[in-house]
This record gives C-alpha cells, structure tokens and sequence, in this order.
C-alpha cells in the first residue's frame, strides 16, 4: 500500500492518546514534483472521503467518537513547493474537523 494507490488506506491504527491515525505512506521522490502532488492530493482526499462518507465507522466502528488524523510519512524530504502544498492542506484537512500532520521516515535506531 502506497500513495500511488488512491483508493487504498494504507495504515490504519491508535495513538497512545487513543486517536485514530490514517496514514499515507509516501515512497515518492520530488523529482517530478508536480505529478508527485497531484497523486498526493487524490490520497489525500480518498482519505477525506473515507471519513465524511461514514465508511470508516462502517469498516471500523471503534473509531466512532475518536478524534482522527490523516499522517503522511514521507521516504524522501519534501521540496519547497510540496511544504507549500502540505501547509494548504493542512488547512482543508483541518477544516474538515480532522487532524493533519506529515514527517519523513526515521529508520529505527536499534539495530536489527
């Protein structure tokens, strides 16, 4: 599962605060970054869809008066015009009552 799957939820899990976490996992390079947005903005509003249609409480009914957040966890930096796009993001995600955040993948520090 991935960020090129737009009708895909790629993980779905709790916080230790018992939120709800949707997140978007993003292997993408900033190459292209144009087209790297726009297939970052259909998961993004794929995700949206799953919560305003109410389908999340159909598949997942303990989510129900949880607060949710969309993560997006990023493989490869965020160039200037992605943080320009993830800042109005933040905006609509937001003001569609759900959470938002994004970060870019830290290897765990343990040796495996």
């Amino acid at each position: 599962m991935a960020v090129d799957q737009p009708k895909v939820i790629d993980i779905i899990s709790n916080d230790k605060d018992g939120n709800t976490i949707l997140t978007i996992s993003d292997h993408l390079d900033w190459s292209e970054t144009q087209q790297h947005l726009l297939v970052l903005q259909d998961k993004i509003n794929g995700y949206l869809a799953f919560v305003e249609s109410g389908e999340i409480y159909e598949k997942f009914p303990d989510t129900r008066n949880r607060r949710i957040r969309i993560e997006i966890v990023f493989q490869h930096k965020p160039d200037s015009e992605a943080f320009l796009f993830l800042s109005k993001a933040k905006s609509v995600v937001e003001n569609a009552g759900l959470g938002f955040r994004f970060d870019l993948f830290a290897a765990s520090p343990y040796p495996m």
